[in-house]
């Protein structure tokens, strides 16, 4: 039997944001995965049930979140044509947690240090979602249509196939 550890800063926050937002949710807990077959396993979802966070940068102290399904990576031409601009970037891991009070690989929208704009793939509406939830092994199974409502964020085919890994 495994010890209860006790909440991160990042957890409690996010926790306490998916709480007030009013959205139905469900926290899970797991141990480290190191793919997405492990995170959807442990999460009991499918695959293109996990949603990545990404933390992009428009410009100077303009960044967003894009909420990216598992099996699938950003379409840099539909996301720039989606927000009319010419350039977008991704940030380092330490400009991430600067602009988001989360670390890579627990960034979530939900408890932010900055409320950044949310752009959701397509994919992530109309079913059950997994979103990470501020700590490495915790989780939020979520509605996907009511994240998005809950969230103001933008819907659109942003993504595209993630490549075949040889």
């Amino acid at each position: 039997m495994t010890e209860p550890t006790t909440p991160t800063e990042g957890e409690q926050r996010a926790v306490a944001a998916l709480e007030a937002s009013g959205l139905r949710h469900r926290i899970v807990r797991h141990g480290p995965v190191s793919s997405l077959a492990e995170a959807a396993a442990a999460r009991r979802v499918g695959p293109d049930q996990v949603v990545k966070t990404l933390v992009v940068r428009r410009g100077e102290g303009d960044y967003l979140f894009v909420l990216v399904p598992g099996g699938r990576a950003i379409s840099w031409p539909k996301l720039r044509e989606l927000l009319g601009v010419s350039r977008l970037s991704m940030p380092d891991a330490a400009v991430a947690r600067e602009v988001t009070g989360y670390e890579r690989g627990t960034i979530t929208p939900f408890g932010s240090t900055h409320a950044w704009p949310v752009v959701a793939d397509a994919r992530v509406a109309g079913r059950p979602m997994s979103i990470g939830a501020g700590a490495h092994g915790v989780a939020a199974t979520v509605d996907g249509s009511q994240m998005v409502l809950a969230l103001g964020a933008t819907v659109a085919d942003v993504t595209d196939p993630e490549p075949e890994q040889p």
